[in-house]
């Protein structure tokens, strides 16, 4: 029992791996022995974040923009140029876009579908060798998708395509749970509620007070907490958990 939530020694991917929720799981991971692939669309930051991350374990940077079909495959190919397998993929890369509902592009919509929902998909099929080769019974290999509260509560915040595709994410991960189980590669989705991270660091500064008193916890999430549950998404603790979508949230999403 004392080893459930081992991870020392599993290879990992992390997309939008060099700043929030992103940097946080892989942060997780790092610091708990794990050997680390972040990448995103911005090397110098990706770099930045690995060389920090390295300091504490073995973090490696490839910047790639997953939010087009030539990046997917130039990432799935280096990496499997680099590793005979790998055992965790966190599919966390993301972005938003927010437009009053007569103005909403149709290059916002593409723009996010791109990156939320049919990048993660065409990742989750390239690296399938990769992911198969690590897959065990005993060890299943383990797929963790970033999907939002916003994918289960409508937002206030006018950002369409977003919630969209976080709900798309939550029903694309119980989807590919059901096809993969039968080979040992497990598919759950973390729902995060607000965290300190660019992509809300517009809405916290105008709201953040506001939505702290909201949220049933009375604060909006640490590092820790998303790292926690990936931790437990991708070590032996969950491995009879699959097509799962877990709330990191403080209750927001249940009130």
């Amino acid at each position: 029992m004392k080893n459930l939530f081992d991870i020392k020694g599993k290879v990992a991917v992390v997309t939008g791996g060099s700043r929030g929720i992103g940097e946080m799981i892989a942060t997780g991971f790092v610091e708990n022995g794990a050997k680390v692939y972040i990448t995103a669309r911005k090397a110098d930051a990706c770099n930045a974040t690995a060389e920090r991350l390295s300091e504490k374990g073995t973090c490696i940077s490839l910047p790639y923009d997953l939010g087009t079909m030539e990046g997917v495959e130039g990432f799935a190919k280096e990496i499997a140029a680099r590793e005979e397998k790998l055992d965790i993929l966190v599919n966390n890369a993301g972005a938003a876009w927010g437009e009053p509902l007569d103005q909403y592009p149709e290059k916002g919509w593409d723009k996010v579908f791109d990156i939320n929902l049919k990048g993660p998909f065409f990742l989750i099929q390239k690296l399938l060798p990769l992911l198969r080769k690590a897959a065990t019974y005993e060890n299943p290999a383990r797929v963790i998708n970033t999907a939002s509260v916003n994918g289960i509560v409508p937002p206030v915040l006018e950002t369409y395509a977003y919630s969209s595709s976080k709900a798309g994410m939550i029903m694309l991960t119980r989807h590919l749970a059901g096809r993969l189980a039968r080979e040992n590669i497990l598919v759950n989705a973390i729902a995060p509620g607000p965290f300190p991270s660019n992509m809300m660091a517009a809405t916290l500064a105008e709201m953040g007070e506001e939505i702290k008193k909201s949220n049933p916890r009375g604060r909006i999430g640490e590092p820790e907490d998303i790292a926690g549950v990936a931790i437990f998404l991708a070590s032996r603790a969950s491995a009879y958990t699959t097509g799962a979508c877990i709330p990191c949230d403080g209750g927001s999403a249940e009130v």
